[in-house]
């Protein structure tokens, strides 16, 4: 029977109702409770990591996360990380860079609604998860929600309320779980033969700006002062706004000169950015050397820059690492 380690960080699937709205207050052995069955195909062992409302999830905590399962992995089979919703994405992410080659599944779950409630998607999304850490088929961070199973760096919410609330972005589910069976989508965890890499290091100095029409590329020069790197959300494929008051071009050269990191997405939630069709992204992009996350999500592009330059900080060494397949990341590459 496998041995599962479960983490514990508060999030919805925790929460009790108290005065001020639901708080974070069950305990790990609490949760497993409420899912006896679990007891018929793993044992499970449990830690609180944290005790916290996912909004309050920060880099120092997914270094926790990241340090718990790298002292425990040889103990366990597998590991599921019980979480807050409004952040998992991101979490999910920042595991897949700090945690890489893992044989043994790495899962991250929750649940929209708590999971003491009479009617809640919180037991079945803890059965699931604890189901697929113990398959032998299982490998790496994922994510497990409403029956898919998501690449860590593909995962994105999408709904605040419904129980679908995830989906997997431009890439498919790795599996989906339906009455107690598993069916993989993509098996492939004999095709990776490197040993697990833990990861200890990330700079959290990393800033997004999303455009909106007539935004003053002057905040790109205050944020030079204050961040390491810069992810751009533009328009569609991707391009920056010429306007008679602001020069977005040269505030990008200004960070560009300074030797930091900008790169390139897209608003747009699926098929990613190219900033070569247009010449408001072309000219801009083959200049300045920007980067471009094409395809990856936002969760993804912001944690593998906080990866990343948490290891370097040299412009070169920064872009050979960001168009590097991590977890399925990436798919287009420049």
């Amino acid at each position: 029977m496998k041995h599962i380690l479960m983490l514990g960080t508060g999030g919805t699937i925790a929460c009790r109702r108290g005065e001020n709205g639901l708080t974070p207050l069950l305990t790990g052995d609490e949760l497993l409770a409420y899912v006896p069955a679990a007891k018929s195909f793993c044992e499970v062992d449990t830690v609180q990591v944290l005790n916290i409302d996912s909004t309050n999830m920060h880099p120092k905590h997914w270094l926790m996360l990241s340090k718990t399962i790298e002292e425990h992995y040889d103990d366990y089979d597998g590991f599921v990380v019980c979480h807050g919703t409004d952040t998992m994405a991101y979490t999910a992410a920042a595991l897949s860079y700090l945690i890489q080659h893992s044989a043994k599944p790495v899962v991250i779950t929750g649940a929209q609604k708590p999971i003491d409630l009479d009617v809640t998607d919180a037991r079945t999304n803890l059965l699931d998860s604890l189901r697929f850490a113990a398959c032998d088929r299982a490998h790496g961070v994922n994510i497990v929600f409403d029956g898919k199973v998501i690449a860590g760096t593909r995962g994105k919410k999408e709904r605040s309320k419904s129980y679908n609330a995830f989906s997997s972005i431009n890439f498919p589910c790795i599996a989906v779980i339906q009455d107690e069976q598993i069916l993989f989508y993509i098996d492939d965890k004999w095709q990776d033969r490197e040993s697990v890499r833990f990861f200890h290091e990330l700079d959290s100095r990393v800033a997004l700006l999303k455009l909106i029409p007539s935004l003053d590329s002057g905040l790109l020069d205050y944020m030079a002062e204050h961040y390491d790197a810069v992810v751009i959300e533009s328009f569609g494929v991707g391009g920056l706004p010429t306007y008679d008051d602001c020069d977005f071009y040269r505030a990008v050269e200004n960070w560009i000169a300074r030797g930091k990191t900008v790169v390139m997405t897209t608003q747009v939630t699926q098929e990613g950015s190219n900033m070569a069709v247009y010449e408001v992204g072309h000219r801009i992009k083959n200049d300045l050397g920007l980067i471009e996350a094409y395809d990856m999500t936002l969760e993804a592009t912001v944690t593998k820059l906080m990866w990343i330059l948490g290891q370097t900080k040299e412009p070169s060494r920064v872009r050979e690492l960001f168009y590097r397949t991590v977890n399925r990341d990436i798919l287009w590459k420049a």
